[in-house]
C-alpha cells in the first residue's frame, strides 16, 4: 500500500521582513498543503525563527524545502513528521 506524509513540523529561520502571513500563504499555495500554521518562537535583530506545521494529504517534503529556500528561510530541523498508509477504496456494493 503507498504511502503519503501528511504532517511536517519544521524548525524555520526566516528574515524578518518577510511577513508571517505572506510565510504560510506561499507555502500553503505552493506546495499544496491543506493547512499551515506557524508560530514566532524568537526574535532576532534580522531573523525570526519560527515552528512551521504543514499538512495535507500527499505532501512533497523537496517541494517544501525549495520553496522555503526560495523565500529566504533557513530549515534548521524537521522536527516531527507523519506518514499515512493509503488505503485502496473499495467500489460501493450494489444492492
Amino acid at each position: 500500500m503507498p504511502v503519503s506524509l501528511t504532517r511536517v513540523v519544521l524548525d524555520v529561520l526566516k528574515p524578518r521582513e518577510l511577513g508571517l502571513s505572506e510565510l504560510v500563504k506561499a507555502v500553503c499555495e505552493e506546495v499544496g498543503a491543506g493547512q499551515v500554521s506557524a508560530d514566532i518562537v524568537e526574535v532576532d535583530v534580522k531573523t525570526e525563527t519560527v515552528k512551521m506545521t504543514v499538512e495535507g494529504e500527499d505532501l512533497d517534503l523537496d517541494l517544501l524545502l525549495e520553496k522555503l529556500e526560495e523565500l529566504g528561510c533557513a530549515v534548521r530541523s524537521i522536527d516531527s513528521i507523519t506518514a499515512t498508509r493509503i488505503s485502496a477504496k473499495r467500489p460501493a456494493e450494489e444492492d
